[in-house]
């Protein structure tokens, strides 16, 4: 077999090669000015040094600048968070303070009443959905008896219908079930606020003489000793006259906002004489 020639190109690259480095090397210790040679050969590698030296400063300005914007969305991130569990913590410190004005508006309340009273928390709903009714974290441990009132600082919300060992459950008074003696504050007229929806409650057996108008404030009447006498149920809506009805049709807004039920007061039923008690004395 034959062997392969050499390329003439190839030798005379190494020539040229060899001759760039002896002519740069043969000045070597001493400063002498460049010449022709050196000065042609500088012209035409003078700008490909150029282009590279420009080339390693882009790609080094764009791994400085990769890196750069990696730590800055990594602080980014963690400023963010920062911010984060700072608004989370300002929120439960919002909580905070509005539980604190809650129970304080009760505690005032409370130094009101000469009753012994128990302050709760609402839990939950009724699960049964059969009644317009919440569920407390007070219980027979606690000291919660049946027919306890619950009221906060707005008015009446109603009264203890079941008891465990720590929790209790509270029927509303807008509830169709429930039923509160009531005096309209203004002129004294008597009647009984039953549960209608949400919203509403009906202001039952008001004659149809009685002294009521829109906007009357109906309380407490305190019979019974259930509910306190005084305590705000609401104000009235509307009334209309029934025509051969002996009584009026009375709406009232309840006192209370049962959307925003929080904080409550339990206060224990006060003690009534029975007829025989009394005929005794």
């Amino acid at each position: 077999m034959k062997r392969k020639k050499n390329s003439p190109k190839l030798w005379i690259a190494v020539c040229f090669i060899g001759l760039i480095l002896f002519l740069l090397s043969s000045g070597s210790g001493k400063i002498t000015p460049w010449g022709p040679i050196a000065r042609s050969v500088i012209d035409i590698t003078a700008p490909f040094q150029n282009l590279t030296a420009k080339i390693c400063s882009a790609v080094e300005g764009f791994w400085l600048t990769y890196f750069h914007l990696i730590k800055v969305r990594e602080e980014n991130a963690q400023l963010k968070a920062s911010v984060d569990a700072l608004k989370l913590e300002n929120s439960r410190y919002r909580e905070m303070l509005s539980d604190y004005r809650r129970f304080e508006e009760l505690l005032q309340f409370k130094e009101s009443s000469d009753r012994p009273s128990l302050a709760a928390r609402v839990i939950g709903l009724d699960p049964t959905g059969w009644f317009k009714s919440v569920i407390i974290d007070k219980g027979e441990k606690q000291g919660v008896k049946l027919d306890m009132s619950v009221v906060n600082a707005d008015g009446i919300i109603g009264r203890v219908v079941s008891v465990s060992q720590n929790y209790s459950k509270v029927l509303l008074i807008i509830d169709q079930n429930s039923a509160v003696d009531c005096l309209v504050q203004r002129s004294r007229e008597r009647g009984i606020a039953v549960g209608l929806s949400t919203n509403i409650c009906k202001l039952n057996y008001v004659q149809e003489s009685g002294d009521v108008v829109v906007g009357d404030i109906i309380v407490s009447s305190g019979l019974a000793g259930v509910f306190p006498k005084g305590l705000p149920v609401g104000e009235v809506l509307d009334i209309k006259d029934v025509p051969g009805e002996l009584f009026k049709d009375i709406n009232i807004k309840p006192a209370v906002d049962f959307s925003r039920l929080e904080a409550v007061l339990l206060i224990a039923k006060e003690h009534v004489p029975s007829l025989d008690q009394t005929k005794t004395e």
